[in-house]
């Protein structure tokens, strides 16, 4: 598919065997919008940016980033994501349950840091959160203290950027083939 004036001139937008690419963007607390909307530049992708409204997000000037104002609400925005995702998706988040969520979709999902979300390393993900979230409230019965996660690095944002770039790629090409790996010798 190919889309005019969307860029300033005719360049197919992400996608393979009809399906569009969408990069949907848990908007409230992320780092890393500028780069997103750098890659989906280059990519021609469409951007959503999803949010609560409950932290100002300054409207997207460019025409292929849209911006999405759900009802307030806990997991407002989580659900719209999740409700809207594809196959054909990314999904970038900080929210462990809401990556799992775009995952049983069949969406890929991306950490604001670059970590690839995938049916492999989610569960101990949702784990390891479980287990953080029992430390903290154990710390804070203690009167003990409590940090959030680190700060976003340059190395981070780096990360980030090729980690976008490839799930883009690769939800273009879309659900991977499993395939049958015989060891040498047979079975």
């Amino acid at each position: 598919m190919r889309v005019a004036g969307l860029f300033g001139s005719a360049r197919p937008l992400c996608g393979g065997g009809g399906a569009v690419t969408r990069i949907l963007v848990d908007a409230d607390a992320c780092p890393v919008r500028a780069e997103i909307i750098r890659v989906a530049a280059r990519l021609g992708c469409e951007v959503v940016l999803v949010s609560n409204g409950s932290r100002p997000i300054r409207p997207p000037e460019e025409g292929f980033v849209r911006q999405v104002i759900v009802a307030e609400g806990a997991d407002a925005a989580d659900d719209w994501i999740v409700e809207q995702a594809s196959p054909a998706d990314v999904i970038t988040t900080a929210d462990i349950p809401l990556a799992a969520r775009a995952l049983e979709k069949g969406a890929r999902a991306l950490s604001f840091k670059g970590h690839d979300w995938t049916a492999q390393n989610i569960g101990s993900a949702l784990a390891g959160r479980e287990l953080a979230r029992h430390m903290r409230e154990t710390e804070l019965a203690r009167g003990g203290p409590t940090h959030g996660p680190s700060a976003m690095a340059m190395a981070d944002r780096s990360r980030f950027l090729d980690a976008l770039d490839r799930a883009v790629h690769a939800a273009r090409r879309g659900p991977e083939k499993p395939t049958l790996r015989i060891p040498p010798g047979g079975f």
